[in-house]
C-alpha cells in the first residue's frame, strides 16, 4: 500500500495532534479545548435526509454573531477543512505556493503538502511579528499567506499595521488567511472589519475553543463572496451533519451566547491567574498570551513536560527550546498544574 501511495503521501508525517501523541492522566491542557461539558438536548430526526450543504440557520447565526452577511460565511468541517479548501481552491499542485511563518500551526504545510502544493517559510521575527521585509522577496508564485493571531504556539497578536501592510502588499497577487481560531478570546483585534477593504482577505474560524464544541468539528471562513463561491466548488456535497448543525445554531442562540461569553471570561481569568503566578516562579519566562493557552519557557523544558506527563497532567511539548504549552483549564485544573510545577521545580533546584 505504500508504493501504491503518491510521493508527496510516501514522504508525509502526519500532524501529531494532541489524540495521537496520546497520554494517560486526569488533567488534559494539552489541545487548547474547554473545560466546559454543556449539555445539548438532540431533536434526532430528518436524518433520513442529507443535509444542506450550508445550513441557513446556521450561516446566518454565525454571520450575525460575527457582524458580516450570511453571504460573506462558508461553514466546513472544522477550520482545518477550511485550510484544505483554500489550497484547493487556489494553489495549482507543482506550480504555486503557499507561505507561513514559524513557530505557528502547523496544518498549513501538511495541508499543502498533502495536496502537491510548495511551501515557503518566512520565520516570525524574535518579536514573533511578521518578517515584512522577508515575506516581500518571497512571494513569488505564493497563492496564500497564512498567519495565525492569536498565534498559536506562541500565544502573541500579530500587529494590525503589520497585518494591513501585507494584505496591500499581496493586492491582486495572494489571499492573506488570518486564522482567528482564538480570537473569540480577544475580539477587539478580530480582522473582520478589514473584509470591506480587502477582497484578498478570508479569516478562519472555529467553534473547538472558547465555544466548547471541540468535538463537534465546525468551522468557518470569513470572506467576501466572490471567494466563498470559490469555495463552494470544492466542498463536499454534504459537509456539515445534521446534528452538527442543529447544535451549532444552539450554540449560537442568544443563551448560547450569553453562555459562552460567561466561559470565555473565566477562562480569560483563570490565564490571568495562572500567568501571575507562574511568572513569580524562578527561572520560568511567560509570554502574554490572548488565547486559551501559554507559552512558558523553563529551564529545562523537556524535562518539565516528561515529568508531568508521567505525573497525569498531560501538557503539548513545543518546538520552541524548552518551552511548554498549557491550555487553560478549569481552576481546578490550573492550580493542580501550577503546584506540580512549583513542586518540580523545586526538586530540580534540588
Amino acid at each position: 500500500m505504500e508504493k501504491l501511495a503518491r510521493k508527496q503521501v510516501q514522504a508525509l508525517t502526519p500532524y501529531l495532534s494532541a489524540r495521537r501523541i496520546g497520554g494517560s492522566g486526569d488533567v488534559w491542557l494539552n489541545a487548547n479545548e474547554s473545560p466546559f461539558d454543556n449539555a445539548y438536548t438532540l431533536e434526532a430526526s430528518r436524518l433520513n435526509r442529507y443535509s444542506e450543504c450550508q445550513p441557513p440557520q446556521l450561516i446566518e447565526a454565525y454571520a450575525a454573531y460575527a457582524g458580516v452577511t450570511p453571504q460573506q460565511v462558508l461553514t466546513s468541517r472544522g477550520a482545518d477543512e477550511g485550510i484544505e479548501l483554500l489550497i484547493r481552491a487556489f494553489c495549482e499542485p507543482g506550480e504555486d505556493a503557499i507561505l507561513y511563518c514559524p513557530p505557528t500551526y502547523g496544518m498549513y504545510a501538511i495541508s499543502a503538502e498533502t495536496i502537491g502544493v510548495e511551501r515557503k517559510t518566512v520565520p516570525l521575527t524574535q518579536e514573533w511579528q511578521l518578517n515584512l521585509e522577508s515575506i516581500e522577496q518571497n512571494l513569488d508564485a505564493v497563492k496564500l499567506v497564512f498567519v495565525c493571531s492569536p498565534n498559536n504556539p506562541t500565544g502573541n497578536l500579530i500587529n494590525r499595521e503589520d497585518i494591513v501592510s501585507l494584505l496591500e502588499m499581496t493586492k491582486d497577487k495572494a489571499i492573506v488567511v488570518m486564522d482567528e481560531a482564538y480570537i473569540d478570546f480577544c475580539p477587539e483585534a478580530s480582522t473582520v472589519d478589514l473584509l470591506s477593504q480587502y477582497p484578498n482577505l478570508a479569516i478562519l474560524r472555529t467553534m473547538s475553543k472558547a465555544f466548547a464544541l471541540a468535538g463537534l468539528r465546525c468551522g468557518f471562513t470569513l470572506a467576501n463572496e466572490a471567494l466563498i463561491q470559490v469555495l463552494l466548488k470544492v466542498i463536499a456535497p454534504y459537509p456539515v451533519p445534521v446534528p452538527v448543525a442543529d447544535i451549532a445554531s444552539s450554540a449560537l442562540s442568544k443563551e448560547g451566547l450569553e453562555r459562552a461569553m460567561t466561559q470565555i471570561s473565566i477562562l480569560n481569568d483563570n490565564r490571568a491567574f495562572l500567568e501571575g503566578e507562574l511568572q513569580a516562579l524562578p527561572d520560568v519566562t511567560v509570554f502574554a498570551g490572548f488565547g486559551n493557552y501559554l507559552l512558558v519557557r523553563f529551564s529545562d523544558g523537556d524535562a518539565l513536560f516528561k515529568a508531568a506527563w508521567d505525573a497525569g497532567i498531560i501538557l503539548r511539548n513545543s518546538p520552541i527550546k524548552d518551552c511548554v504549552r498549557i491550555s487553560i483549564g478549569s481552576r481546578e485544573e490550573c492550580e493542580k498544574t501550577l503546584n506540580f510545577i512549583k513542586q518540580q521545580l523545586a526538586q530540580f533546584a534540588a
